[in-house]
């Protein structure tokens, strides 16, 4: 099973473009995009589990310069 969260990003002013090339950089990180609003940059991940989306998180997406908050979104599987 594919574990898929979105990973709200709020930046330090004028490092959302660093940021942004940093996250695609990273392996689990599917698709990253700049937004407007309450946030900057949305990222999709993905891993092999909710764990693994977590240790992608706060082991690597966290130590990205540049990063003042983030707010993880775990996608669930509704039938």
């Amino acid at each position: 099973m594919v574990a898929k969260a979105f990973v709200l990003v709020t930046t330090s002013v004028g490092q959302t473009k660093g940021v942004l090339n940093k996250l695609k950089k990273l392996g689990g990180v599917k698709s990253v995009d700049v937004v407007m609003g309450p946030y900057d940059i949305i990222a999709v991940v993905e891993g092999d589990s909710i764990d693994s989306i977590g240790k992608l998180i706060t082991g690597h997406l966290h130590k990205v310069d540049g990063i003042e908050r983030t707010l993880t979104c775990q996608t669930i599987r509704v039938t």
